[in-house]
């Protein structure tokens, strides 16, 4: 049963959407309302929040939604909730609706707004990790990656057959401005020839290292899976190719916002469910101010100090793996 202090549990999504948020709305509403509490969900992020767009929540309202892609939530990023008039018009809203524990389904900025939340008024809140690019410290994925990366290569895959009948070079962008791990993993699930990711950008050339592995010599058409960036994304390193290497044919395609989209596969779907019932589970032990994630395929708490302020590191050991696989 739920414990005397908390009675209610508000459950909101924030900051871009990510597929299998859903299932983890669903996961909090009914783990929640099965050990006793009440649930409200709060819509469209801290924006929503500060505006009292609150309603109570059974487990019809989340009926039918884990297949779904996007949140039934709604999103937004606020700049109002940055600061300390509107984190203290919230907490009002959230004592307002007889909120007491707050989960917050997003990434880095919106796990980072919840901890601040909790520092300035002693509120609990508990964090789910609900962003495609996986940059979370503490979780070994998180929700919406595994749809995005399946998403990912599936159009690389028909990149490639138009790449091979034309013998181009393509650079696809991708999402993953801070983080590369959906350009790299997606890179060696797909048999691209190169990932440039920012983790390396302050390095060696990675151009030049990509053309110094033989590809001028060896191959007609290739892939590189470039990950986003307003200075050097893969419109970047298309003009440079086309200067440098003028005897290519180079292409450039931008995948963009349609990452972010379609339904949740079996992983992500799973990945939220445990994590939803993961956070009912720690409001329940008297946990607050944690991320929820999975290490090593067990639920693990993170403190928000660790999971919004470290930061996850790709293995060089994928590195290598492209590297040698793509010759």
């Amino acid at each position: 049963m739920a414990t005397q202090k908390t009675k209610c549990i508000g459950v909101l999504t924030s900051g871009g959407d990510a597929p299998g948020m859903n299932a983890a709305i669903r996961a909090v509403t009914r783990s929640a309302i099965c050990n006793g509490f009440k649930v409200k969900g709060i819509y469209r992020g801290y924006d929503g929040l500060m505006a009292g767009e609150i309603k109570e929540f059974t487990t019809e309202d989340v009926s039918n939604i884990i297949q779904r892609g996007g949140t039934i939530l709604r999103t937004a990023r606020s700049k109002e909730f940055m600061t300390v008039e509107g984190k203290t018009k919230a907490y009002q809203q959230l004592k307002k609706h007889g909120i007491d524990a707050l989960v917050v389904i997003g990434g880095n900025g919106s796990l980072a707004g919840a901890r601040e939340l909790a520092e300035m008024f002693d509120y609990t809140c508990i964090g789910l990790p609900g962003t495609i690019d996986n940059d979370l410290y503490g979780t070994d994925s998180t929700i919406g990656y595994d749809t995005t990366m399946n998403t990912i290569v599936e159009c690389v895959d028909k990149i490639r057959d138009t790449a091979q009948s034309h013998e181009r070079i393509f650079f696809v962008e991708v999402m993953g401005r801070d983080a590369g791990f959906l350009a790299q993993n997606s890179a060696i699930a797909a048999g691209a020839e190169a990932a440039i990711i920012p983790e390396y950008r302050t390095d060696d050339d990675q151009l030049a290292k990509f053309m110094e592995r033989g590809i001028r010599k060896s191959k007609k058409s290739c892939i590189v899976i470039v990950s986003e960036s307003p200075k050097c994304g893969a419109m970047y390193y298309a003009k440079r190719m086309m200067k440098e290497y003028p005897e290519f044919d180079v292409r450039v395609s931008i995948l963009g916002h349609l990452q972010r989209g379609g339904s949740p596969t079996a992983h992500d779907r799973i990945l939220a469910s445990r994590l939803g019932v993961g956070a009912v589970t720690a409001i329940l032990q008297g946990q607050r101010n944690v991320m929820v994630g999975m290490h090593q395929d067990n639920v693990v708490y993170v403190p928000f100090s660790e999971a919004v302020s470290r930061e996850k590191p790709i293995s060089p050991e994928l590195i290598k793996v492209l590297n040698e696989l793509s010759i």
